[in-house]
């Protein structure tokens, strides 16, 4: 059966105060849901995005071929997180460029599109907006909340801002903070934006371009970050482009890799804002919930009551299996209830969103759990 998704969109009047201390008022959060919400409104599942995904999570829009969601491999009628059972919802983060208020769109203040004065958020601003979604849809506690990457510091961060609305948390391929080697790729991804000569101090809308240069090259440093060393070799190699010889020349593309990181990043400039690029990233820089006890996440994760599953994967460097044991030893030094996976898998970062049997499996039968409590 084919999933059919349905974008929506929900208006919100009043200001959502900022962990910066400044606000966001007149605000659109755009959002879809997928399967049916129960009697006692007890099995919605929240889905939290990573970087450049969005609030289509799941199923397709009619009419547009190859428009699946960004995890419709776990989500959908008899999937893992089944929403012939569960009443799933994605939403858009404020900040970003797929409907949601963002640089793009106009502030009520000044009657400007915000560009660069559009306010730095958090990841905790995200999941305040996120609730107040949750509280006009009325639902008030979650079955479960999940994610990947930085979606995976979201749904640990619900844990914490809510804990008595969060009864399960499925934090995939995540950390609690960023390795300095983390926040150092991401700030030279956002010099590559806004040193190009098309960025215009973030205002580039008004002068009617696009920082098309930098966005490129920030995709391609990223893209590296997401597969792991293995992937690369096995589908590039060394190979040279079909037909093509060495050249001895330093500008042309010649090898496999070096195209696919063109077409990546060329494909990333055409859809995806500069603005919220830095926005995002410096999100991810700034997520440390250790950070107000010292260091110490035993202490941070205190707050947390939810029953937890944690997944990593073998070859991913950008978020190592070092990453969410420290997750799982703070929750067990809490005495809290988790579970941890650490599937063997080649692919690197980009592996909590490919299908793999033995990591769909495991969620599945993580959701499957969540469902005969729902209907015990």
């Amino acid at each position: 059966m084919t999933l059919i998704a349905e974008p929506k969109s929900m208006h919100f009047a009043e200001p959502l105060p900022l962990r910066s201390g400044a606000s966001v008022r007149a605000y659109d959060l755009a959002y879809e849901t997928y399967g049916t919400l129960n009697a006692d409104r007890s099995n919605a599942v929240l889905v939290c995005h990573a970087l450049n995904a969005s609030h289509h999570v799941a199923g397709v829009y009619p009419g547009q071929e190859k428009s699946e969601g960004w995890w419709d491999t776990m989500i959908g009628p008899g999937k893992p997180v089944d929403t012939d059972r569960f009443f799933v919802i994605g939403v858009n983060n404020l900040g970003s460029c797929f409907g949601s208020t963002g640089p793009m769109h106009v502030n009520p203040d000044t009657g400007r599109v915000y560009g660069a004065d559009f306010p730095v958020v958090t990841v905790e601003d995200w999941v305040n907006a996120q609730a107040r979604l949750l509280d006009a849809l009325g639902i008030q506690r979650l079955a479960a909340v999940m994610g990947g990457s930085l979606g995976g510091m979201q749904a640990l961060s619900w844990t914490l801002q809510y804990p008595d609305r969060v009864g399960h948390a499925a934090v995939i391929a995540s950390a609690p903070n960023l390795t300095a080697e983390n926040i150092a790729f991401n700030e030279v991804a956002r010099r590559a934006i806004v040193t190009d000569p098309d960025f215009h101090g973030g205002h580039f809308y008004e002068h009617g371009v696009v920082p098309k240069r930098g966005l490129r090259i920030a995709r391609m440093v990223g893209h590296i970050t997401y597969l792991s060393d293995d992937v690369m070799n096995e589908k590039f190699g060394r190979h040279l482009r079909e037909g093509l010889d060495i050249r001895y020349t330093t500008q042309d593309i010649e090898f496999q890799i070096e195209s696919y990181l063109r077409y990546q990043g060329d494909k990333f400039s055409e859809y995806f804002d500069a603005n919220t690029y830095l926005l995002i990233t410096r999100a991810l820089d700034y997520f440390d919930p250790a950070l107000a006890h010292s260091g110490n996440l035993a202490k941070a994760l205190a707050a947390a009551t939810a029953r937890f599953l944690l997944v990593s994967f073998t070859t991913d460097w950008r978020f190592s299996p070092a990453r969410s044991r420290e997750i799982v030893k703070a929750l067990l030094d809490n005495r809290r209830r988790c579970t941890y996976a650490e599937i063997d898998a080649p692919h690197g970062h980009d592996a909590f969103l490919l299908e793999d049997p033995r990591y769909l499996s495991l969620v599945r039968a993580w959701f499957d759990g969540i469902h005969t409590e729902l209907a015990a």
